[in-house]
């Protein structure tokens, strides 16, 4: 059931994502001759008004279609109502409304949590350990997973993000150096030395850490306090996932190993559904906005790229040769193909059920 309801998440969200295309193209009178869930082979189709609708056999994504792409259609190709008819500003808000759409479902679902299950309780003071990487200086030097870190080199970390951003900071700044910290394990309380290894001039501990957040909500003192939470965790999540993917720039070889495919994300989305509709909830915000990001992305077949070609476009004053084109877009799918092969692989290796059933 739980891997059920993540499923239908991703699936609403690439739905809402295509329909954003959709929206902004027939808004505009632009002609549109189909709308897709997924690729592939069709299991579902029905056509409407001059529109086939269908859901396809590989849920990795979905697309828009237009009568441009079709050479067989027997509209005129001055048809001023054909996409690359339009204005530039025009085809560039039909290229972007999908990742906006995304960004606005991703605010809309957390201003609905919070509306609905009330805004978190305030975090209790200290750092969780969320997670701990095998081998790493924070195995090493004792830490496990669901330990309280109170304090660095005698200095309070106080409660919330602003606790986690202060540890961080004190462990990147001293790579080499030993830092006394305060660990709390249940009811006991301890002192630990731990010396951060060193990576690109900073340090490192390998473990994941995160506020000390008391589980639970309470009601809003207002519709103010609603958007100033809501506001504040939307960009919380997008900060945080630019920055997961301005690592994949500079810092390639470790972000990499947290890239994940499909078939990991719906693992995902089944953990976080067992906490409730919370953790739903959330799953569902933070894969919106990484589907937005990652469309915005200047890759072959993303909206990104094709917003890139209208740059180049309105730059050079006419269209792009179409082999080039052409070529832009296929090499898009061996790219998209490959990765998504390679990550599939990789985490149906990584499943914990694959794992108990090689350990039998």
């Amino acid at each position: 059931m739980n891997v059920l309801a993540s499923l239908t998440v991703l699936g609403l969200l690439i739905f809402f994502h295509e329909a954003g295309h959709f929206l902004a193209a027939t808004s505009q009178g632009i002609r549109v001759t189909g709308f897709s869930i997924g690729f592939g082979p069709a299991l579902i189709k029905k056509s409407i008004s001059g529109v086939t609708y269908s859901l396809r056999a590989l849920p990795l994504g979905g697309f828009v279609s237009f009568p441009d792409d079709d050479k067989d259609s027997n509209i005129p190709p001055d048809d001023p109502d054909l996409l690359r008819n339009r204005t530039i500003p025009q085809r560039a808000f039909v290229i972007s409304a999908g990742v906006l759409a995304n960004l606005f479902l991703a605010w809309l679902v957390l201003f609905g949590q919070a509306t609905v299950l009330g805004i978190p309780n305030q975090p209790d003071p200290g750092v969780i350990v969320m997670s701990i990487q095998p081998g790493q200086i924070a195995e090493q030097s004792g830490l496990v997973r669901g330990d309280r870190i109170l304090s660095i080199n005698g200095l309070k970390l106080g409660r919330g993000k602003e606790a986690v951003e202060i540890l961080v900071e004190k462990i990147q700044s001293a790579p080499g150096k030993k830092i006394q910290i305060e660990r709390a394990r249940g009811t006991e309380n301890s002192m630990l030395y731990i010396t951060p290894s060193e990576h690109l001039g900073t340090g490192k501990i390998g473990a994941q850490l995160q506020a000390n957040i008391t589980k639970g909500n309470r009601p809003a003192k207002g519709l103010g306090e609603i958007f100033l939470h809501t506001d504040s965790q939307f960009i919380d999540l997008l900060s945080r996932t630019l920055k997961g993917y301005q690592g994949l720039v500079t810092d390639f070889t470790n972000t990499s190993k947290q890239l994940s495919g499909p078939v990991k994300i719906v693992e995902i989305g089944a953990q976080l559904s067992e906490q409730g509709g919370s953790g739903l909830i959330l799953f569902a915000a933070l894969v919106s906005i990484n589907l937005a990001v990652l469309n915005s992305l200047p890759l072959p077949l993303l909206d990104g790229g094709q917003l890139a070609l209208l740059i180049i476009e309105g730059i050079r004053g006419k269209p792009i040769p179409e082999k080039i084109q052409l070529a832009f877009a296929q090499s898009g799918l061996l790219l998209l193909v490959g990765i998504s092969i390679v990550l599939i692989i990789r985490d149906t290796s990584q499943l914990r059920v694959v794992q108990q059933l090689i350990s039998h």
